[in-house]
């Protein structure tokens, strides 16, 4: 008889945390009598390896993904087409190996047994380092494709995209601390923040221009939002880190030549 639940196990390479969880997970989940997929990893995976990915939504019933913010983790696959259907996300930065492992065995009765473990690795040779759109929380204005200047982002009015991930500079985060909505999404930055993928504490109200009278509101919500961030400095920090990026990329160029 088929297995009907998988586990989807983020070998994450961003050092995230430390080689020695990643280890112990690796032992609590070969000890359960399911299906188990070591992604090399997942946000490699989600560019790499759709197929592979859309096949694991269609195979299982139940479906666990652990990685990092389930924010992060969901918008992942949404921004990379992959349809995964319903799945519980298990977040490896903040629990514990013992607290993913009881949950899986108590509050998901998943059985003790022998894994069948498989391992998955991209393809990619880069980093993959590139934002998530949180589309629930994306108001449409801008800031961050005007704010990146390599090319990842095809924006207009009525729509926002990632069209070139790998054009984004490794570790280099600047557009999204420009988001006066906290919508663009780092998964692989290493601070525990909103922009790596946690929860924002506030709720937003989404209004699109074309609805009658809302535009007014959009526009001073979107100032208001702006000068919090002028406040706060993140125009500051997202300039330097900007600044940087294009320091590091000339020396490439250089180095190449």
């Amino acid at each position: 008889m088929k297995n009907k639940t998988c586990l989807l196990f983020c070998r994450c390479s961003a050092g995230l945390i430390s080689e020695e969880k990643q280890e112990k997970l690796k032992q609590v989940f070969a000890k359960l009598q399911i299906d188990v997929y070591e992604l090399h990893d997942l946000c490699a995976c989600s560019l790499t390896e759709k197929d592979f990915l859309n096949s694991i939504g269609k195979k299982y019933h139940h479906k666990f993904i652990v990685a990092c913010y389930p924010r992060a983790v969901k918008n992942l696959l949404i921004q990379n087409k992959i349809d995964f259907g319903a799945f519980k996300t298990l977040n490896f930065r903040e629990e514990t190996v013992e607290q993913i492992g009881d949950k899986l065995k108590s509050e998901y009765n998943l059985p003790a047994g022998d894994a069948n473990y498989e391992i998955k690795k991209s393809e990619l040779e880069v980093p993959a380092w590139f934002p998530v759109i949180d589309h629930s929380r994306c108001t449409l204005c801008g800031q961050c494709s005007r704010f990146c200047l390599f090319g990842v982002y095809e924006y207009d009015k009525k729509s926002l995209s990632v069209v070139e991930p790998l054009e984004c500079k490794d570790n280099c985060p600047a557009c999204g601390r420009t988001c006066p909505t906290s919508a663009i999404i780092f998964p692989r930055l290493a601070e525990n923040s909103v922009l790596s993928g946690a929860e924002p504490g506030e709720k937003i109200r989404i209004q699109k221009p074309e609805n009658n009278g809302g535009l007014f509101v959009l526009l001073n919500e979107r100032n208001n939002s702006r000068r919090n961030i002028f406040r706060q400095g993140f125009v500051q920090q997202a300039e330097a880190e900007r600044n940087k990026a294009i320091a590091d990329l000339k020396k490439g160029l250089n180095k190449k030549k």
